[in-house]
């Protein structure tokens, strides 16, 4: 008998950067313990380093934090003190990719796919090691001027992947690239700016003005009218606009991106694209277009797909990997980008294994 996995926490946050960031500390307080724990066995095997030279690593981010996002700095304050942490923690845990320098590889595939000139569909599975997995919350953030965000995120982390209230939804890709340029926006952060963004163009301004990403990352985000392919990186961006079917697919490589200097280190990230694209061509020829494009049939017929087993769309640990980093599926969410019908499905666990929860609706009642 297979046993489901167990819903996370869900949490509604609101106010001021402070009380938002108070309460997410305070709710999710063992959670983040168990997290920085998680992350210190990860750092030790990936890069040697101790938990205290991470927290000497975050100063420099945090230094910068400070000057440039006041707002997320005092939500990361919050949280420090909600969940009884020093700050250095939680800006340590916001900025692990960063600091690991492309040794954590979380991200896996992503897709929007275009429904019709007023609804785009956003989806992905994200793969990552069962242990911090573990530790993931679905949380609403609401904040006077800024539309409603819904995001499933890691605890103590302030942004992840999800979609807000004006129809703008965001997906992550991890890309091993150097360099990383401390003074520049985390990846998790710039995550949380785009769900707070009005319009993809907004989102995509918002970065630019300041002054672009900290490390190597495809960010997908998408509106009810456009998607757009971010491969961002410190030395230049590059944006991938949808093709001919009205999709964007990505997995763990830059495509068009040769601003930076990306050495090969997951030999299944090509092949999970062209098998997502290959999959998208197959719904595309049978004739599903449009209001068929569903949650569901996205589901079935592309997230729970093993092809290339363990690095497949619905990725299985790879006991060859180190037990710290070993990934997995943790979940997939489905996001309807489209005017008045804004909404996700969430499943946490594995698609299709018969092991993950139940249909989880975002918003919920």
């Amino acid at each position: 008998m297979q046993l489901k996995i167990e819903e996370p926490p869900r949490l509604e946050l609101k106010g001021t950067p402070r009380e938002i960031g108070l309460e997410h500390g305070r709710l999710l307080q063992d959670q983040i313990k168990d997290q920085i724990k998680v992350y210190e066995n990860m750092f030790q095997e990936t890069s040697k380093l101790s938990w205290d030279a991470v927290r000497e690593l975050a100063e420099e981010f945090r230094a910068s934090l400070e000057q440039k996002l006041p707002e997320i700095y005092e939500e990361m304050q919050g949280i420090a003190d909600g969940a009884g942490l020093d700050l250095l923690d939680i800006v340590a845990l916001n900025c692990r990719s960063e600091i690991a320098m492309g040794f954590f590889s979380d991200g896996c595939t992503s897709l929007s796919w275009k429904k019709h000139d007023n609804a785009r569909i956003l989806s992905q599975n994200w793969d990552w090691a069962a242990a911090a997995g573990k530790n993931i919350a679905i949380v609403s953030i609401e904040q006077p001027g800024k539309p409603k965000v819904y995001m499933v995120t890691e605890a103590g982390i302030v942004g992840k992947i999800g979609f807000n209230s004006a129809g703008v939804g965001v997906c992550l890709n991890a890309i091993r690239a150097r360099p990383c340029i401390s003074s520049k926006v985390p990846i998790h952060v710039a995550l949380r700016l785009c769900a707070e963004s009005l319009s993809v163009n907004h989102a995509v301004e918002k970065l630019s003005s300041l002054g672009g990403i900290a490390c190597s990352v495809h960010i997908l985000v998408a509106d009810s009218t456009t998607a757009l392919g971010l491969e961002l990186s410190p030395l230049g961006d590059v944006h991938l606009t949808e093709d001919a079917l009205g999709t964007v697919a990505h997995t763990n490589h830059f495509i068009e991106n040769r601003y930076v200097y990306e050495p090969p280190w997951l030999s299944g990230s090509p092949i999970r694209l062209d098998r997502t694209q290959q999959l998208v061509r197959e719904l595309n020829e049978s004739g599903i277009s449009g209001s068929e494009i569903t949650p569901g049939l996205l589901r079935d017929k592309i997230f729970s797909d093993t092809f290339n087993a363990p690095q497949a769309i619905c990725c299985s640990e790879d006991p060859a990997r180190g037990p710290a980093v070993r990934s997995k599926t943790i979940f997939n969410i489905i996001m309807n980008l489209e005017q008045g019908n804004v909404g996700a499905e969430l499943v946490v666990g594995r698609p299709g294994s018969g092991e993950e929860t139940a249909v989880i609706q975002m918003p919920w009642n």
